[in-house]
């Protein structure tokens, strides 16, 4: 029934990142999602596929305006063909402050920008694999010279995947139009927004570009509290309700909030971090909002708690690796359930 990817913690470097990998793959994983947070997504990718021979790995996501398309292009092309066709370019905007002041980077319209990032990823791709004159000019990214002793030439498996992570309407609908799938943020999973918000948004996206999007990938990225002990549910339960206050504390992932009436949260935590109050934040979010935003189950029962929330709405869902490496196998039965119907 679903594609199951695995997922990473944030501040996993390269060190671990291999050892994770090869777990993922032993447990029966699809793939693997990559951040790129505390660490460089495109060099933890790298060392993930080198640690694996069946796993698709993907950036989840990349902040894609702190780098220019071209060093992208060049080395998803590397990874895809290191990799034999096992990579997927996960792209994501990243929010204003953090691109202007942590990357000293340039943000313009990020729904517009975003897009003709993912055309002229495109284009270069097409000028690597042909040896075609590179001629993309938009209004943010002008791409015309590619010389021939720059380009790395064609690979046997070109088509790289391109998905974008979007919150908002402008830029879910663009992301349904240009990309080949959208990457949720963990904060607008729940079945209601998905299927009421989400939804129609790529719909509309779909229309625009003339097709019906049913290759399209929807990964769905709950934050999961599981394992195989109701007390580890709990402990799991409580580490997402501070996750959650940190989130939303940024206005851009209120629309949810907004859907359930919940808003005034938001403007509390954002209250919060204004007055340095970072560890007060679990507080605000109660158990009411954890039963919409967070799955949980102990590993005899999260499979089923998966198909009743999600099952009709996507096929690719990740899922967390247990903490200690003594839970892999009842994991990995919880991962079997999953990709059987």
């Amino acid at each position: 029934m679903f594609d199951v990817f695995a997922t990473v913690p944030q501040d996993m470097g390269p060190g671990a990142i291999g050892d994770h990998a090869r777990r993922a793959q032993a447990m029966g994983f699809d793939g693997l999602q990559v951040p790129d947070a505390i660490h460089d997504g495109l060099l933890l990718s790298a060392i993930a596929l080198n640690a694996t021979d069946r796993l698709v790995i993907s950036t989840s996501v990349l902040v894609a305006f702190a780098r220019s398309p071209m060093t992208v292009a060049v080395a998803a092309w590397d990874l895809q063909a290191m990799s034999d066709g096992r990579f997927e370019l996960g792209l994501g905007t990243q929010i204003k402050p953090n691109i202007e002041q942590r990357y000293s980077a340039r943000w313009d319209s990020p729904v517009s920008q975003l897009r003709e990032y993912v055309q002229s990823l495109r284009a270069i791709f097409h000028s690597f694999q042909t040896g075609d004159r590179l001629c993309f000019t938009g209004k943010h990214y002008q791409f015309t010279k590619l010389q021939p002793f720059f380009n790395p030439g064609p690979i046997a498996r070109p088509d790289i995947p391109v998905l974008c992570g979007a919150v908002g309407p402008d830029m879910t609908r663009m992301v349904g139009a240009v990309a080949d799938g959208m990457i949720t943020h963990p904060t607008n999973t729940p079945p209601e927004y998905i299927k009421d918000v989400c939804l129609p948004r790529l719909n509309t996206g779909f229309e625009r570009a003339g097709h019906d999007g049913s290759d399209f990938k929807l990964v769905l990225g709950p934050l999961t509290a599981t394992g195989k002990s109701e007390e580890i549910v709990a402990a799991q339960w409580e580490k997402q309700r501070g996750l959650l206050g940190f989130l939303y504390s940024t206005p851009a992932y209120w629309p949810s909030l907004e859907l359930f009436g919940w808003q005034d949260k938001g403007q509390q935590l954002l209250e919060m971090t204004r007055q340095g109050n970072w560890q007060g934040m679990a507080e605000i979010v109660t158990d009411e909002m954890l039963e919409k935003y967070v799955p949980r189950g102990t590993y005899d029962d999260i499979a089923v708690i998966y198909r009743q929330r999600f099952g009709e709405l996507s096929r690719r869902i990740t899922f967390p690796v247990p903490d200690d490496p003594a839970d892999d196998e009842a994991a990995a039965q919880v991962i079997s359930q999953l990709k059987t119907a």
